[in-house]
């Protein structure tokens, strides 16, 4: 986890991204514990209110429950509903904005599909 954020989205939203991305990529695993508010608030050092939003938000999406006196935790199917969220996240924005541009560039499909490969090669070779 890293304590930095960004100033364009509201700390509350990326704290609650921090923790799907923690359960999307297995880090944070179904019927786990998620850490608690506290841990939360005492390493992003941001107010109780902030991190509980961020929570709640995440409880109310069924992806996280909460036992009463003990804790928070990761609910069942949880990453599964994450990743097809976001699959669908990327292809109605992301891949979408992309097919646009590259049509205004005139890129024909097999050019665009190069540079996806040629793009994904520089980013593993940089791991």
């Amino acid at each position: 986890m890293t304590q930095h954020f960004k100033s364009d989205k509201p700390i509350f939203l990326q704290i609650r991204e921090k923790i799907e991305d923690q359960i999307v990529q297995g880090t944070l695993k179904e019927g786990e514990q998620a850490p608690s508010t506290t841990q939360l608030v005492n390493f992003y050092k941001v107010n109780h209110v902030t991190v509980a939003k961020g929570i709640n938000q995440l409880v109310e999406a069924e992806i996280l429950f909460k036992r009463r006196g003990i804790g928070t935790f990761v609910t069942e199917g949880a990453q599964q509903k994450l990743l097809q969220k976001r699959k669908e996240t990327f292809a109605s924005v992301d891949l979408r904005n992309m097919i646009i541009e590259a049509e205004k560039l005139n890129l024909s499909e097999e050019e665009l599909i190069n540079l996806i490969k040629k793009t994904k090669e520089e980013l593993h070779n940089e791991s």
